[in-house]
């Protein structure tokens, strides 16, 4: 896959990031310590992100003429969410470089595609089928067995947009549950753990990975990140192996997340890829205090043409992610030894919302 030519920002030119969520919000502030500065477009005007920024755009993603005065006023172009409208990422393509390839949303904001390019690469997955009705769902079934996951092909996140499907279970309700013509069904994994590597790559094609991150979901959002994983050595080295494939297959610029399932068999256990995520990512907090430099610093690094990073990690680290009303007991945690607490600004709490996070070290 081709990519932009490389660009080498210097210190106090500007970094548009679209979407202003904690993560534009920690991208431009690991910027500004770099002393680069950012503006950020989001169509939310509580966006976190603006509190840290000088500049930002609030419009609607469809608003060309927005769009193009947020091209006018920086240098480069990155983002913090996956699912950029192709048509907004055109507009500004056509201006200024978007980093990553804004072509390579093309696969990873649609399951399907993001599969096949996957064991394109030899690289193993879940066991998958195209699925466009209830008929072929039936199909899908008869074919990978049950349990399985039905998904929809774009737009899901945080357990949206899916459905288990277990024996017994009706596939015409569950095609009806999922509300879209667009779907993948995914066969039952038997994972020992899920874990992801977070992958830092350069326009030079340099590949840094993060040491291999062991995940814990509640209610399919991930709750507790623990590094280092418990794993064999062997294992992580696979998956970082899989992880810098991937980064260069794409020809990707920036920070990206791998999220496998470890899986255990007779010879050994092995790496399935889950999902990519091509942005920084909710498993790579625990960078901001638990390694010498951050996932954040290292896609701002990379986005603006500069050397990478070899992170360094300061010990054994937790990070809870604090979810809705979690975040009302930030004050006890504010009382625990080396933990250090995140807090993104968002003003009302509501289930499953992400509204900060406390990372713990026990340093080596």
């Amino acid at each position: 896959m081709t990519g932009p030519a490389r660009q080498v920002l210097k210190p106090g030119d500007t970094i548009g990031i679209l979407g202003g969520g904690q993560l534009g919000r920690m991208l431009a502030m690991a910027a500004a310590r770099l002393g680069l500065r950012c503006n950020v477009f989001s169509p939310d005007p509580d966006s976190p992100a603006f509190d840290v920024v000088q500049n930002a755009v609030c419009a609607e993603y469809a608003d060309v003429e927005a769009l193009e005065m947020f091209a006018a006023d920086v240098d480069v172009i990155t983002y913090e969410f996956e699912n950029v409208p192709a048509s907004a990422a055109l507009v500004l393509a056509a201006r200024k470089p978007v980093l990553p390839d804004y072509k390579i949303l093309e696969t990873t904001q649609d399951r399907l595609a993001e599969k096949d390019f996957v064991t394109g690469l030899g690289i193993g997955t879940a066991a998958y089928a195209d699925v466009t009705s209830a008929q072929t769902l039936r199909a899908a079934i008869a074919k990978l067995g049950l349990p399985a996951v039905l998904k929809t092909r774009r737009f899901g996140y945080d357990g949206k947009g899916q459905v288990i499907i277990r024996e017994g279970d009706d596939p015409d309700a569950a095609w009806e549950k999922l509300e879209t013509r667009a779907a993948i069904l995914e066969a039952f994994v038997p994972f020992e753990r899920e874990v992801s590597v977070i992958a830092a790559r350069g326009a030079d094609g340099q590949v840094v990975c993060y040491d291999v991150t062991e995940n814990e979901h509640r209610d399919h959002i991930l709750k507790v990140s623990r590094v280092p994983a418990p794993v064999s050595d062997s294992v992580a080295g696979e998956a970082r192996r899989i992880a810098t494939s991937i980064a260069d297959a794409l020809n990707y610029v920036g920070v990206l997340a791998v999220e496998m399932f470890v899986v255990p068999g007779d010879g050994g256990a092995t790496v399935l890829v889950n999902e990519i995520a091509p942005r920084v990512h909710n498993s790579g907090h625990w960078t901001l205090d638990g390694a010498s430099v951050s996932q954040f610093e290292q896609h701002i690094r990379a986005i603006a043409g500069w050397p990478l990073a070899e992170p360094l990690r300061h010990g054994a680290v937790t990070m809870t992610n604090l979810i809705g009303h979690d975040v009302d007991d930030y004050a006890r945690w504010l009382t625990v030894p080396g933990a250090t607490v995140h807090l993104y600004g968002k003003r009302t709490a509501l289930p499953g919302r992400k509204m900060g996070h406390v990372t713990v070290i026990e340093p080596r």
